[in-house]
């Protein structure tokens, strides 16, 4: 009997084994090219749904509805597969949420796959969307930037413009980010720091580790999403994809003028051979 039992105990250790060697890989086709992405084990919730979803099919002949160049592009709404011409899209879903699984080790770097949700007024606990995922583009921001705590830096902004001889720096804001420079706005913001906080006393500067700074510096992201919604995978292939998407002509309320549909399957294999095949590196355990 202990001979049988220790025959069992190693066929199920090679059996976990084998398991934590190999992951999913999803691939994202579109008129445009393929993305391909890995889905994280420290969200898995999310990585489920996700897969889930993929092998039903349920996808399939979605549209991505909203495109913003220099942000993100979003798709997975059902409401889109059959969806008329300037039909608004954004709130379809498979009928159920996702508890929100936040994690440090995850931000919005350039390529980061999220989930969509509703806004905090509705959704208090940052629940996600059943099925409504984003991919980051984002652009490359500053280390000024990047510190700039924006919770602190709002609240003394509100109170540098009472005063009104600071009057023509608020109409200079609002001229830029009404022109759509959102880099001029940025960098006229990093700027003007210095002096909102010597005129309200207020320390609008924050911490950054050096791994975030470091990706949002180089290949960039939208760090303003981070902690606000989950980032639960990762493009690995298909960047330029991403690009080619967030640049088409949009209609009002940032919807393709022409539908791109996209087919999403999910395959799994050894984790070496995702390694080989698309060169991105599993941390070390």
């Amino acid at each position: 009997m202990k001979k049988i039992s220790f025959i069992f105990l190693i066929c199920s250790l090679i059996i976990t084994g084998c398991a934590q060697n190999s992951d999913y890989v999803v691939t994202i086709k579109t008129s445009y090219g393929d993305m391909v992405a890995i889905l994280y084990d420290e969200t898995p919730k999310h990585k489920e749904n996700f897969i889930k979803l993929a092998e039903e099919h349920f996808f399939d002949s979605t549209m991505f509805h909203r495109v913003i160049e220099g942000f993100m592009i979003q798709g997975g709404d059902p409401d889109s597969k059959n969806a008329q011409p300037g039909q608004p899209l954004g709130r379809g879903g498979p009928g159920y949420t996702i508890d929100a699984e936040f994690n440090p080790k995850f931000f919005h770097e350039r390529g980061a796959l999220s989930a969509a949700r509703l806004g905090d007024q509705q959704n208090p606990t940052k629940a996600s969307s059943g099925s409504q995922f984003y991919i980051v583009q984002g652009t490359v921001m500053s280390e000024g930037e990047l510190k700039i705590d924006q919770m602190k830096f709002n609240q003394a902004m509100q109170q540098f413009f009472q005063d009104s001889v600071n009057r023509p720096a608020y109409d200079s804001i609002v001229a830029l980010y009404q022109s759509g420079n959102m880099k001029g706005y940025q960098d006229y913001i990093v700027r003007l720091k210095p002096r909102v906080e010597k005129a309200t006393g207020i320390n609008t500067e924050k911490t950054v580790a050096p791994e975030i700074l470091k990706a949002y510096t180089t290949v960039g992201g939208a760090p303003n999403l981070d902690g606000e919604y989950t980032v639960f995978g990762k493009v690995i292939k298909g960047l330029e994809v991403v690009d080619k998407i967030a640049a088409v002509p949009k209609a009002p309320g940032d919807r393709p003028i022409q539908d791109i549909r996209m087919t999403v399957t999910v395959e799994k294999m050894p984790k070496a051979q995702i390694e080989k095949l698309y060169g991105y590196k599993y941390p070390q355990k």
